[in-house]
């Protein structure tokens, strides 16, 4: 079985794969003081409620946009799981797309990992929206090549940052209202927050298909996703496990190139 990790800046996912399908989820709050065991004592636990032991995990593969983790997940690996962790961004790693950008190391792994994901699952000319810590809107080729993107903040970041400069905004929660029109401060808050996200993604997704210059799939994912697909025309799919899928076929695209 694969053992998947996904790193965000504001979560961490772990996953495994059977070569079926999908064994288990879980999700946890990132932090880069965390040590490999502390992970693994969260993790087994998690994995004895599915049936899994260590034993069963034979690779191990992570994509990370916090480097502070790194270590931590790699010792997992070694001490907990006898594997090597295969670790996107290392030389060695193939990820099999092209990357027409001016710096190509500096986009992150989770967007290549995704533009990976969504031309195998879609074809043609993509967009991939992801809603995490940034929400970032990333161009894919009919050939599969990453073509560069956008980079906005994101939503929840939008939200403390509205709430810490405004003494006398509260926090809320992201919640689709039925009006824009608010008529008490949370109500107008939430629809400032959501509606504003509307428009962005709408506006964003209208200039980039026009400057592209053909017509686009957009791909939402993250956990905010199944929110957003539901509210505008301008998503086709929400897929909020895009990430994973795309961890997948890198592993098995060096692995079928190793045999």
């Amino acid at each position: 079985m694969l053992l998947t990790i996904d790193v965000g800046n504001t979560n961490t996912v772990f996953a495994v794969h059977d070569g079926d399908g999908w064994r288990g989820q879980w999700r946890a709050s990132t932090d880069g003081r965390r040590t490999a065991d502390e992970y693994a004592v969260w993790l087994l636990q998690l994995f004895a409620l599915e049936g899994l032991t260590v034993d069963d995990i034979h690779a191990v593969i992570i994509s990370s946009v916090v480097p502070q983790t790194k270590f931590s997940l790699r010792q997992l690996c070694l001490k907990y799981f006898r594997s090597e962790p295969m670790m996107i961004g290392d030389p060695e790693v193939n990820l099999g797309l092209r990357i027409d950008m001016d710096r190509p190391r500096e986009v992150g792994a989770d967007r290549l990992v995704n533009a990976i994901a969504a031309h195998k699952i879609y074809g043609g000319d993509l967009i991939v929206i992801d809603f995490g810590t940034a929400t970032t809107f990333d161009v894919v080729g009919a050939d599969g090549s990453y073509q560069g993107g956008v980079i906005a903040p994101g939503i929840n970041l939008s939200l403390e940052a509205l709430h810490r400069a405004a003494a006398k905004l509260p926090r809320i929660a992201v919640e689709r209202t039925e009006k824009v029109i608010g008529k008490d401060t949370v109500p107008a808050m939430q629809a400032g927050v959501f509606w504003g996200y509307v428009g962005l993604i709408e506006g964003l997704v209208r200039r980039i298909v026009d400057e592209y210059g053909k017509p686009m799939t957009v791909i939402a994912t993250g956990g905010l996703a199944p929110i957003f697909f539901n509210a505008t025309d301008a998503i086709q799919h929400a897929d909020p496990d895009i990430t994973l899928v795309g961890l997948l076929e890198i592993h098995r695209l060096n692995i079928s190139e190793k045999a």
